[in-house]
């Protein structure tokens, strides 16, 4: 009699072809995938031009100093303040509830000079400028609620305009200077 010769099986799996796929599914998933972009900040800047401007007259009153200096200390009036106070302090002067004869008029006269050290850390930077803007921001949206009795962004385009008109943002920012005490 003769015997068949049984074949074993061959228990291992073939992945051959798996590279393939792992390769495949990654091209796919780069191209499909969309990458989030930094816009960075959002900042209008004057026209260019050789000859510098005419100095306009401004009124202290009008005006807010801010100052970062390389310590990453914020000098608010030249007085120390915290970046959580910022918001509300750029706030009070914006608005000027009281009617003080040291603040301005009225918001549309209102300017925020931040001036910052070259060796300021970017993120304190990013955290000064983010609380002036905030601080805008909450203004306006607190208008548009005494006026319209709805928040700021849901205001059509025109109201919305004539909110900013009211409450403009004007932040002066100097060139970073070397060594603000």
């Amino acid at each position: 009699m003769l015997k068949k010769k049984r074949r074993k099986k061959d228990e291992s799996i073939n992945a051959g072809s798996m590279a393939d796929i792992a390769f495949l599914l990654l091209i796919f998933f780069l191209v499909t995938t969309t990458i989030a972009e930094d816009k960075g900040i959002l900042v209008q800047l004057p026209r260019w031009s050789n000859t510098p401007p005419p100095p306009s007259p401004v009124n202290e009153r009008n005006v807010l100093n801010v100052l970062v200096n390389g310590k990453n200390e914020l000098l608010v009036e030249n007085e120390i303040a915290l970046i959580e106070n910022l918001r509300e302090q750029t706030k009070l002067f914006i608005s000027n509830p009281m009617h003080s004869h040291d603040l301005p008029e009225n918001p549309a006269k209102a300017i925020i000079s931040l001036k910052n050290d070259r060796s300021t850390s970017y993120e304190t930077y990013i955290g000064v400028y983010n609380e002036l803007k905030g601080a805008y921001s909450e203004l306006r949206d607190e208008e548009a609620r005494r006026v319209y009795n709805k928040g700021f962004e849901m205001l059509e385009k025109a109201q919305q305009k004539e909110i900013k008109n009211k409450i403009p943002l004007i932040i002066s920012e100097a060139e970073p200077m070397d060594h603000i005490n």
